[in-house]
């Protein structure tokens, strides 16, 4: 009976066998009127032979236990590598976007300023064309620009 449960079991299960023992005795000694009340078993001797295998199995249990923890502590930290990179990737787009629509706010404003300029620019030469001399100052504006072209077409 002891052979067949492992040393883990065999120690955990004391108390059934103590009671299986005590059932088979009271069934065999039924017929002479004898009962026993308890059964204590003290202390296991097992022959070298079982007790080595045993203590095989308790090993190889542990061995075993150790590299289910070895391997599911792997795989969290490969999970957690995986997610740090996940939410790098995830933050550097976002990154990326708010880049670009920092960029493209800052060029929309430029546009405006820039048509804001344009703006009092034409007011101010239309103020100073209402002026006595005004209209001479356009033309040799005028003239200025044409020359400038001219000599940038001449290059």
């Amino acid at each position: 009976e002891l052979g067949k449960i492992s040393l883990d079991a065999l120690f955990r299960e004391r108390e059934n066998l103590n009671l299986q023992i005590v059932e088979a005795i009271n069934a065999a000694s039924e017929a002479w009127g004898i009962q026993c009340m308890r059964y204590e078993i003290r202390d296991i001797k097992l022959p070298v032979r079982v007790q080595e295998a045993m203590q095989m199995q308790v090993e190889a249990e542990r061995k075993k236990r150790a590299a289910i923890l070895e391997s599911e502590g792997i795989k969290a930290a490969e999970i957690n590598v995986a997610e740090g990179k996940k939410q790098a990737r995830i933050l550097q787009s976002e990154a990326e976007r708010q880049e670009l629509i920092n960029a493209a706010e800052g060029a929309a404003k430029a546009v405006v300023a820039a048509g804001e300029a344009r703006a009092q620019n034409i007011s101010v030469v239309a103020k100073a064309l209402m002026h006595e001399n005004g209209n001479s100052a356009a033309s040799l504006a005028v003239a200025e620009k044409y020359v400038g072209a001219f000599g940038e077409l001449a290059k």
